[in-house]
């Protein structure tokens, strides 16, 4: 179905914004200018009970 096929690419792309904000602003807290894999293990057990 197509907008079965449009909800699910929007979904995703909201998931993966929120991602990529959360692991910023934890980037940013440690005054990192760069999002390293451990900023986003450590956003993406909140953000899966948060989705």
């Amino acid at each position: 179905n197509a907008n079965a096929l449009k909800l699910s690419c929007e979904f995703l792309r909201i998931f993966v914004t929120e991602a990529i904000q959360r692991a910023a602003a934890v980037a940013e807290a440690e005054c990192s200018y760069k999002i390293e894999a451990t900023h986003l293990e450590r956003i993406l057990p909140q953000l899966l009970l948060d989705f």
